[in-house]
């Protein structure tokens, strides 16, 4: 004999209902069957708020009794010939009757019991088994109903009874003796205690009388009809990669129920456990679907995590005092004064100092604990022995479940190390002598991208997902997103990474969509984009709290830089094009760098000094490896090196700065090359990398610029060069008559720098410097003579972009 339960989704219409008839069908063709199902979808529900209006004087309980008897009414319409109708439905009145009757007396009293309310949501349970059974009986399918009261005994506890086995299986023993049908149908979720009064098993309980039944009759197998194609590895409306585990152990398949897996009730493994009776999870609207077994043995199949689940609405108690060290008791105590006010401990931890115990509960339970652990412990808490009890909520429960991870080193080290790498703080960790499962409780709001961390670490070994938030969409920011466009597919398939730009924002409006913009048409999308500064972008990006965020900044805006902390503390890591973070005062660049540090993510800056050549990160992996700098000589400037091989006195050299411009190689105002600051930024931020205090003030500026271009406009600023053009002659003529190239240098030689124009003599390395290249030479211990040089190009919007694209993919291995 097989049993099969088919939950409130499987049976909520005419046509799942048919869908039924047809799967229970064919089973009976090949053995005996007993099918347990639950009451309407939604209707369990329905029921209690009928009861709750009632007591709280509403009268509105007696339309929603009306529809409750409408729909039910319907459907035996639907399912029954009108020429058999008439007897059910009379019968599903006369219910739905008594549930209008309970609910006027619930209103005269102005008050419901447990008792009532188990009374009260039997009858969803009672109506959906009459109807399912006369409609097979229209089908021509022989069918019996069992009145699940009648069979399973139990104790008087209402809401969530216990059962009593030994009774309970007598009263299936005898009724099995005269069935004469290949097809039995009950109530699930109901039963009764000794003197006939109904109780419940709790919500989630047609499983539980489904296992009940199967251990009773000793079935070949049990199978739970449900929405979903088997347990998964996650909560898939969470996980969108989430997969059906094809086999699971009795033992591991009661943690992840335990552990909020929804698609089967916890208690249900308990009682077909014993009798080694397996159990199918299927799904009615695919039942082809292979769906998942879980019986006495774990599957192995190379993964030692079998599934990640989660229970929120936790409290978290702490009970800490000095005065519990070396007393025995505590514990004990403790734990009765939860017990005594049928609190349920969910996880428990305490510290090897026994210093504190922490205890997890369901958070409606708090305040209750708190007020019977506090009067427990009153003298101790007068004393000063121990503290009132601590209670913290808002808080959830991550677990990884599997047989073999007692079997598998290293399984914890890489769950906290993915939480802690994206900024989910764990408030308590538990872990049972078993091993089977790692549990962790977390803030509610990062339960989310916890689990989603969490399967990718473990279970998504295909790719790495990236959320990208990018602002600054110009020049660079364009060529950036053409790039990332160009190598998805590349990344996806060669790296397995999966890099999404999610989010991007100019300096009026912004757009995100966590699905990923369409990087072939985000300009137009930005259209539609909401109206907001850098403020509400950062908030609105922390506020989603998606795993592996990289915040990209490729603007010059200095509200932008300050927007760096809050983004850092998130465990959000930062990209920076944007120079002014890391040139404004030290203290706030030690800041970044110390938080970057702090909160595990990266803040880079590589395009900070030389574009997309590899400055800033040679100049660290000398450090990290050892060396010292001894000295840094550098043309920096892509734009004044542009300029300079332009400029040979035959044309203006205001013309030379205007192609510079027109070609993209300058800041929207050229003033800021050609005075020199921006080269003073990026010799002072290679300074700093190298452990050097330094501010700009320290920096010695020998500006080749007449004081009166730096006044009025732009196009002032071009038309006073024209008019100094004598003095640009001069400059050149003089470095011309030594045979020599000028070159706007920035220095660094032991703990001081300078920037300024420089006569460049043909032996020099940095004569051959041609077109906008930049040039940085090294001198260190292991480079003393002969520095180690880097050049290339060091300007222009497509080199830029794609030292900001590898700093996005250093981000991503952090």
């Amino acid at each position: 004999m097989q049993v099969l339960k088919f939950g409130g989704t499987s049976v909520g219409t005419a046509e799942a209902i048919l869908r039924v008839i047809d799967i229970v069908s064919e089973k009976i063709s090949k053995e005996p069957v007993i099918i347990v199902v639950s009451a309407f979808g939604g209707t369990t529900d329905a029921l209690l708020q009928c009861g709750s209006l009632a007591a709280g004087g509403n009268e509105l309980y007696k339309e929603h009794v009306g529809h409750i008897t409408t729909r039910h009414l319907d459907a035996v319409r639907q399912l029954i010939p009108v020429q058999q109708q008439s007897s059910m439905l009379s019968a599903v009145k006369k219910l739905c009757n008594e549930v209008e009757d309970l609910c006027n007396g619930i209103f005269l009293l102005g008050e419901t019991t447990a008792r009532t309310k188990d009374k009260l949501v039997s009858y969803g349970e009672l109506i959906s088994s009459l109807v399912i059974t006369a409609a097979f009986q229209a089908k021509s399918v022989p069918a019996t109903w069992w009145d699940s009261r009648k069979l399973i005994r139990t104790n008087g506890e209402f809401g969530n009874a216990t059962v009593d086995f030994a009774l309970t299986n007598e009263q299936f023993s005898l009724e099995l003796q005269s069935l004469s049908t290949p097809l039995v149908v009950m109530p699930g979720f109901i039963a009764s205690d000794t003197e006939g009064i109904t109780t419940t098993l709790g919500r989630g309980g047609s499983d539980y009388t489904a296992a009940i039944a199967a251990a009773a009759v000793k079935a070949s197998s049990l199978e739970i009809w449900t929405d979903v194609s088997g347990m998964m590895t996650a909560d898939p409306r969470w996980v969108l990669n989430a997969r059906v585990i094809p086999a699971i152990s009795y033992q591991e398949a009661m943690e992840l129920s335990h552990f909020g897996a929804k698609v089967i009730y916890p208690p249900t493994i308990q009682p077909v456990m014993n009798l080694h009776i397996p159990v199918w999870i299927k799904n009615t609207f695919a039942p082809g679907d292979a769906g998942t077994v879980i019986q006495n043995e774990s599957y192995r199949n190379g993964n030692p995590v079998r599934g990640i689940s989660s229970i929120s609405n936790l409290a978290l108690l702490s009970l800490e005092g000095s005065g519990m060290v070396g007393v025995p008791g505590f514990s004990r105590r403790l734990f009765e004064a939860l017990a005594a006010h049928q609190i349920n401990v969910i996880l428990i931890t305490q510290g090897s100092s026994e210093h504190s115990i922490c205890v997890g509960v369901d958070a409606t339970a708090a305040d209750k604990a708190k007020m019977a652990v506090d009067a427990a412990f009153a003298p101790e808490i007068s004393l000063r022995k121990v503290e009132p009890l601590i209670v913290e909520k808002d808080l959830s429960i991550v677990a990884l479940v599997g047989e073999q991870m007692k079997s598998h080193p290293g399984i914890s080290g890489k769950m906290f190390g993915s939480l802690g790498r994206n900024g989910v703080n764990v408030r308590a960790i538990a872990q049972g002598s078993s091993e089977r499962n790692i549990s962790a409780v977390i803030a509610t709001r990062d339960v989310r991208k916890a689990i989603n961390l969490l399967h990718e670490e473990f279970f998504e070994k295909t790719y790495k997902q990236i959320n990208l938030f990018i602002t600054g969409v110009g020049n660079v920011g364009g060529r950036l997103l053409q790039q990332l466009a160009q190598q998805q597919q590349f990344l996806l398939q060669h790296m397995r990474l999966q890099l999404r730009v999610v989010g991007l924002a100019n300096s009026k409006r912004y757009l995100i969509n966590e699905e990923g913009i369409d990087l072939l048409s985000w300009k137009a999308a930005m259209d539609h984009g909401v109206e907001g500064n850098i403020t509400s972008f950062t908030d609105d990006i922390i506020q989603r709290n998606l795993r592996n965020t990289v915040f990209v900044d490729v603007t010059a805006s200095e509200e932008v830089a300050r927007a760096y902390p809050k983004l850092l503390e998130k465990s959000i890591a930062v990209v920076a094009c944007n120079k002014i973070a890391c040139s404004s005062p030290y203290s706030y660049y030690r800041e970044l760098k110390n938080k970057s540090h702090e909160f595990n993510t990266s803040f880079l800056f590589e395009t900070n000094v030389g574009a997309g050549l590899p400055v800033i990160g040679t100049l660290n992996d000398l450090l990290k490896s050892g060396d010292r700098i001894h000295s840094i000589e550098a043309v920096l400037s892509g734009t004044l090196n542009f300029v300079f091989n332009n400029y040979d006195g035959s044309r203006p050299f205001a013309e030379v700065v205007r192609q510079a411009q027109d070609e993209g190689y300058t800041e929207p105002d050229p003033r800021l090359d050609l005075s020199g600051v921006d080269v003073m930024r990026k010799i002072m931020i290679l300074a700093r990398e190298t452990g050097e205090h330094l501010e700009m003030e320290s920096i010695s500026n020998n500006s080749f610029l007449p004081a009166s271009c730096m006044n009025g406009s732009v196009d002032d600023f071009y038309n006073e060069m024209l008019k100094q053009e004598a003095h640009f002659r001069s400059i050149f003529d003089a470095a011309a008559a030594n045979g020599c190239k000028l070159k706007f240098v920035a220095t660094y030689n032991e703990g001081k720098a300078s920037v300024g124009l420089q006569q460049i003599a043909p032996g020099h390395d940095l004569y051959h410097l041609y077109g906008k290249d930049n040039i940085v030479l090294f001198k260190t211990d292991r480079y003393p003579l002969q520095p180690l040089v880097i050049k290339g190009a060091g300007a222009g919007a497509d080199v830029t972009a794609s030292g900001v694209f590898a700093d996005i993919l250093r981000a991503t291995l952090n």
